[in-house]
């Protein structure tokens, strides 16, 4: 099974040499792994460099895109930047993260776990960050769900659902889309992947809203909004931030910001919100 990897990063001199030892490591290697160095002022692209002059399956893209550290558009930029430096000659293709560092049967878990069964469409593990000296797992999502610093998509999943959109939310709707399309979302507990800096570390102070505008985007209307509002402000225990997601969620629907999915998409996307709810309470 041929593996391709993207990996943007940003000023990520700190982690990714960790990152690279990680995946080089691996029982199964990847066919390709590119790491997209989009504007960072540290020694980013001197590391890559090394690794890229001993492996030569890796490679170095460098890009320019906003200054602006929100979430959604600038990642899936630099991660777009990278693919079109790839083939289509591969069976999975992941983007990752720059600050992880991956058991070394990573790779050879999920590809195991996409040949089981040809109907999984995505496949992940799980983040886990240093607390008290001790790995836990960043609960910041349900056990069903792939965070979008690990993702993995089996090549018909993502020629699907149209590839990745730059956007907040973008790790979201490719879940549902896929589910649209008849893929399964595989996670697997076992996987324990090391996340080296917890998410949100390094977003700017206009990144509390894009959570909303991302729920408006995504079709949800506004009681979806406000139970998957009000659930994530309870998991990252910042009760202010209801607030800001729904703020966010009303800015988008004055201003009309276009949509991440069509009405039928979107039809779709509350029913299976609206089960997976019911199905917790009953």
């Amino acid at each position: 099974m041929k593996i391709y990897i993207v990996i943007p990063a940003h000023n990520e001199a700190e982690f990714i040499g960790q990152t690279l030892t990680s995946l080089v490591n691996q029982t199964l290697k990847p066919e390709k792994l590119v790491i997209v160095d989009d504007q960072s002022e540290d020694d980013t692209a001197a590391i890559v460099e090394k690794f890229a002059a001993q492996y030569s399956w890796i490679s170095l893209v460098k890009t320019i895109s906003s200054e602006a550290h929100l979430p959604g558009s600038k990642v899936i930029n630099a991660f777009q930047k990278g693919l079109e430096t790839l083939d289509d000659n591969y069976n999975v293709v992941c983007k990752f993260d720059a600050d992880l560092i991956f058991p070394e049967t990573y790779l050879e878990t999920i590809a195991a776990h996409f040949k089981t069964d040809h109907r999984i469409g995505m496949c992940g593990g799980f983040c886990h960050i240093l607390s008290r000296e001790k790995w836990v797992p960043e609960n910041l999502t349900d056990n069903d769900h792939i965070r979008g610093a690990l993702k993995a998509y089996r090549k018909a999943c993502f020629k699907d659902i149209g590839g990745l959109k730059p956007s907040m939310g973008w790790d979201t709707v490719d879940e549902l889309l896929a589910q649209y399309h008849g893929w399964k979302i595989k996670t697997d507990p076992s996987l324990m992947v090391k996340h080296l800096r917890p998410t949100g570390t390094t977003y700017n102070k206009a990144a509390k809203f894009k959570q909303g505008q991302a729920f408006y985007k995504l079709r949800y209307g506004f009681v979806i909004t406000s139970i998957a509002a009000a659930k994530l402000a309870a998991k990252k225990k910042n009760p202010a931030l209801f607030k800001d997601y729904l703020q966010g969620y009303f800015q988008a629907k004055r201003q009309k910001n276009s949509f991440l999915v069509d009405e039928k998409e979107g039809a779709f996307i509350r029913r299976l919100r609206y089960r997976k709810m019911l199905s917790k309470l009953f």
